[in-house]
């Protein structure tokens, strides 16, 4: 048999949590709206307290009170332990909520997916959403991610215990300020204004000598110069932003400057039906048949799905 614990020299704790109060607020009417009692009942307490301490704990102040040096050290002390008490209830009774991990490529996270996390969290809502917008590929093997928005240029060898699905395959095309285009006395729809526009470019020159090669475009000596030159800006969003302010052409597919070019703060330079890429969903082998996975797919589905006039309009015109 282990040995008994010795008895604690507890003071009543209805008495300790109404000195606690008066020491926090430094009134005892305050104290008794805090503990929903009266200012009576607040002061037997004290007095209580006082007598089993055998301490003085108050002393009158004007018409409130104030803790005595000794009341001082010992409502530091019981303080903490109701700090204590206070987290612990938290804890305990607080909803625990499933981290949902999501990672997501910069460009489509900012422009399109953001915007839409309040309804994927109406979706799911057992679940808190940790959304983490990078151009990195999350280490599955240390469960950093429980799912992932990717988009693959090429075709991705295949990951053991990951499976992927295709979401969209959007249309790539260089846009432009109008402003842009206004200075160069060129029409948006003549594709001759991207020999004479400099680009704007995210990691390389590769997208744009891929973009031109699948379009058919002749890359010239002054393609070249433009492949080469140039800032680089690392994620899509950016160069969007560089070419809404007049700064270049830059290439973005289309659900990225969806808003922009029904807003006309973009437009089309040519008449390009080009997909470099895909967007793709990628989840652990075995997640894709729970509920929170269909959910995050139809979420997906609609925030990939185009909206605007232009886009549809662009997508008939290339249909027919």
């Amino acid at each position: 048999m282990s040995p008994s614990r010795p008895r604690r020299n507890l003071p009543p704790l209805i008495a300790l949590r109404a000195f606690e109060a008066v020491g926090t607020s430094g009134s005892i009417r305050a104290a008794a709206e805090a503990l929903s009692v009266s200012p009576t009942v607040v002061s037997r307490h004290l007095a209580n307290l006082e007598q089993r301490l055998s301490a003085r704990l108050v002393e009158p102040k004007g018409r409130s009170v104030a803790l005595t040096d000794a009341g001082a050290r010992f409502h530091a002390e019981i303080a903490k332990a109701f700090d204590l008490i206070d987290q612990a209830t938290e804890k305990l009774t607080r909803p625990r909520k499933a981290p949902l991990r999501l990672w997501c490529s910069p460009g489509i996270a900012v422009m399109r997916l953001l915007p839409r996390l309040p309804e994927l969290e109406a979706r799911l809502p057992d679940f808190s959403i940790h959304f983490h917008p990078t151009l990195a590929a999350p280490d599955w093997k240390r469960g950093e991610a429980d799912a992932e928005i990717f988009y693959a240029p090429t075709e991705r060898p295949a990951r053991d215990g990951i499976v992927e699905a295709e979401l969209a395959r959007p249309r790539v095309m260089p846009v432009a300020s109008p402003s842009l285009v206004g200075r160069l006395h060129r029409r948006a729809d003549e594709i001759e204004l991207l020999y004479e526009a400099p680009w704007v470019h995210e990691l390389s020159g590769d997208e744009w000598r891929s973009f031109m090669h699948t379009a058919g475009l002749k890359i010239d000596a002054r393609a070249e110069q433009r492949l080469e030159g140039g800032v680089r800006l690392w994620h899509a969003h950016l160069a969007i932003g560089a070419a809404e302010l007049g700064q270049g052409v830059a290439l973005a597919n289309e659900f990225l400057v969806e808003e922009q070019l029904a807003s006309g703060r973009l437009v089309e330079i040519g008449q390009t039906d080009v997909r470099l890429g895909t967007y793709g969903l990628a989840l652990p082998s075995g997640a894709g048949e729970a509920a929170s996975s269909q959910a995050l797919r139809d979420w997906l589905g609609e925030a990939l799905r185009p909206t605007s006039r232009h886009v549809q309009k662009t997508h008939e015109s290339f249909a027919n």
